[in-house]
């Protein structure tokens, strides 16, 4: 959804002798002509005298000096200039210095594209050429690359994300250290690679993940390879079906890995399993079996989910819920006995649906071992 901008926020920040800025990604994109998501500024001002002048905020990241600011109906990031210290771990600075320049704080971030700064005017400060690597479509670290990526491994994958999102190329020297730094993306947790990926996978250019796991990115979840996956770019760009779709390419992903949530890890890599039945009776028995959680998300990969749809429409039997009779019209039957007799009325109407009536659903004679009449 995109977000108004916070104008007023980087105006009362101006008003009470702070420098302000938009800053980042919402300057990128602006520039580009693209719907800004979120807002980010940076200011001069400390985290205390943010807190002091807004009367709506939340102390996100008193560490590191942000501060999310609702003001006149907008929300922003508000975060003070800042140096980081040595990445120690690979992932976090060991500390946070806050400095009293701008240039000094776009000299800590990832990429030229995202290290501009905008005032509300439309001005621009650019002291790395993101202008000019915007207008060429490309993606060049600031400074030194592997430098960089020796500070935050997740910036290796956000160049590919970002490339995947903006349709840019990554700058040579840039993807040459990415190959050279690669080893350093075990250190990253699962949670922060896990939403990289999705991103990539939402894209119009999902193949972008093969690439992430071909140069290495991804050796720690199981996946060294470029596997095509230009064709998820033709499926809804849903989280559920890409990652139903991305398991059918890589069927050696395990998604609980990634700390993908349960229950959509679960019908992802079920789904991805499911091949595609021969015809409508196929489709309505993978329904019963699977669910229709799965199903759907079997049928959007295999491009089948009008077929599927038209079987959820009809009404039809696809359940034990929904047969015309239940456990008490048979009392003559008990535990693994009646469970295999409901199971072989359910396979009976899903290919007879208009048998799915008590009268003759009591008339059937019980399946045999294999469930089936």
């Amino acid at each position: 959804m995109k977000m108004r901008q916070p104008a007023a926020i980087l105006t009362a920040l101006r008003q009470a002798g702070f420098e302000a800025w938009y800053v980042g990604g919402c300057v990128r994109d602006t520039l580009l002509g693209r719907p800004v998501h979120d807002w980010d500024i940076t200011t001069s001002a400390l985290p205390q005298q943010v807190l002091a002048l807004f009367g709506h905020c939340v102390p996100t990241g008193l560490r590191h000096g942000t501060v999310t600011v609702l003001e006149d109906g907008a929300t922003a990031e508000v975060t003070t200039y800042r140096a980081d210290g040595a990445y120690l771990d690979g992932r976090h600075p060991s500390q946070v210095t806050f400095v009293g320049s701008l240039a000094e704080d776009l000299a800590r971030r990832d990429f030229t594209v995202n290290a501009m700064a905008m005032d509300d005017a439309g001005t621009v400060v650019d002291l790395y050429g993101g202008q000019a690597d915007l207008a060429a479509g490309l993606l060049r670290a600031v400074g030194e690359p592997s430098r960089r990526f020796g500070e935050d491994a997740l910036r290796m994958l956000r160049a590919l994300r970002f490339s995947a999102q903006l349709g840019f190329s990554i700058e040579a020297e840039t993807s040459q250290a990415i190959d050279r730094c690669a080893p350093l993306a075990s250190k990253l947790s699962a949670e922060r690679v896990r939403d990289e990926v999705e991103k990539a996978l939402l894209s119009p250019r999902p193949q972008a993940v093969g690439e992430m796991a071909a140069r290495g990115l991804l050796r720690a979840f199981g996946l060294t390879v470029n596997r095509s996956l230009s064709s998820l770019a033709a499926l809804p760009p849903e989280a559920a079906v890409r990652w139903t779709a991305l398991c059918r390419v890589y069927p050696e992903l395990e998604l609980s890995t990634l700390r993908l949530p349960g229950r959509l890890a679960r019908d992802a890599m079920a789904a991805a399993r499911i091949n595609r039945p021969a015809d409508r009776v196929g489709w309505k028995q993978v329904l019963a079996q699977a669910g229709l959680e799965q199903g759907r998300l079997a049928a959007a990969v295999l491009g089948e989910t009008a077929a599927v749809e038209e079987i959820l429409q009809s009404g039809e039997c696809l359940s034990l819920r929904q047969l015309a009779v239940t456990g008490a019209d048979f009392p003559q039957l008990h535990g693994p006995a009646l469970g295999i007799h409901l199971q072989g009325l359910l396979a009976h109407v899903l290919i007879h649906p208009e048998d799915n009536r008590r009268e003759v659903l009591l008339t059937l004679v019980p399946p045999n071992a294999a469930g089936s009449f």
